[in-house]
């Protein structure tokens, strides 16, 4: 495993990071969610592969994956081993406090998020998304708020306009409270659109990008139209707003992919996760694994260097699309 700073901030991460959606008690929207038994194979591979870095949110399994991931920890490692990040703004119920970014749900969901995780602090906290029915100064001072109480110890951001990242970012500065680190984005071969912006905002500010779905939700480690995970198969073709998750043009980045993987001898996943890693303002991708090649396959990708030529053919069929998951 390979080990790097999150942005210009101290704080050291493993270059791939466990994504802890997989975990959690199944319900509607996760029905492929992996209870104790199950996640706990999964768990140890990480720990073997030195992958540190685990990754949740408030909102999976309903708080259940939180859950899961404290048990985790107890059970297998240490807390100071492991870089804990979670995420909150989705709402957890109805009323006020429940969801959002204002300072009673800020202050109300992270003390919920520690008692699920177990523990007193979490090193990365993150917003879920942009609240844009809250003033930017009272969600940044609530922030500041937690960080100085010793609650977390550094803050992130996740997926919104890089105008309104860079609102949150003032903000902060202007009143000296605690800034982002981070911005866990959506990033992959065929979703490149944080390209436009928000990369060049996150490198002249030293923020560390943690791409979320760097695999495209598997469609880009198997040939396409070939039947994936249960997971997999679940995703739907639109967003919540109806915005389209692929295009028939992606099919010629995954036919490259898959051409590259052969040539290689590799699977198509390590690949499509050394292209991510390539960027310089990634510090680290999301894993959600189900099973064990997951893990094994992305962290390969660590020692695959793509060549000019590799990284011109996997990018040159790429069709611009507006973004998805956020408004």
């Amino acid at each position: 495993m390979d080990y790097t700073n999150l942005g210009t901030s101290g704080l050291k991460i493993s270059r791939i990071a466990l994504g802890c959606m997989s975990f959690g008690t199944p319900n509607d929207w996760q029905p492929w969610a992996l209870e104790d038994d199950a996640a706990q194979p999964l768990f140890r591979q990480a720990l073997e592969l030195g992958i540190s870095f685990w990754d949740t949110a408030n909102a999976y399994g309903a708080g259940t994956s939180e859950e899961i991931v404290g048990r985790a920890i107890k059970q297998l490692t240490t807390r100071e081993q492991i870089v804990l990040a979670t995420k909150i703004f989705m709402p957890m119920h109805q009323g006020p406090g429940g969801g959002g970014l204002s300072r009673k749900a800020i202050l109300e969901q992270v003390d919920a998020s520690l008692a699920r995780l177990g523990t007193d602090y979490v090193d990365l906290l993150q917003i879920h998304r942009f609240d844009p029915d809250v003033p930017v100064e009272e969600t940044m001072e609530a922030l500041h708020d937690v960080v100085k109480a010793g609650k977390a110890r550094y803050l992130g951001a996740s997926s919104m306009w890089a105008w309104r990242f860079a609102k949150l970012q003032h903000a902060a500065a202007t009143h000296g409270w605690t800034e982002f680190v981070s911005m866990q984005d959506q990033y992959s071969l065929l979703a490149r659109e944080e390209e436009r912006e928000m990369f060049g905002l996150l490198a002249d500010q030293g923020v560390g990008s943690i791409p979320w779905s760097p695999l495209a939700g598997g469609k880009v480690t198997r040939p396409w139209g070939a039947a994936g995970t249960a997971r997999a198969q679940s995703t739907p073709d639109v967003d919540q707003y109806g915005r389209p998750l692929w295009l028939d043009s992606d099919q010629a980045v995954v036919d490259a992919v898959e051409k590259i993987a052969t040539q290689r001898d590799v699977p198509m996943a390590t690949i499509a996760m050394a292209w991510v890693l390539h960027n310089p303002v990634v510090d680290s991708p999301i894993i959600g694994a189900t099973k064990p090649h997951h893990l094994a396959d992305a962290v390969a990708a660590l020692d695959i260097t793509l060549t000019d030529d590799e990284i011109a053919a996997l990018e040159a069929p790429y069709v611009p699309r507006t973004p998805t998951y956020f408004n």
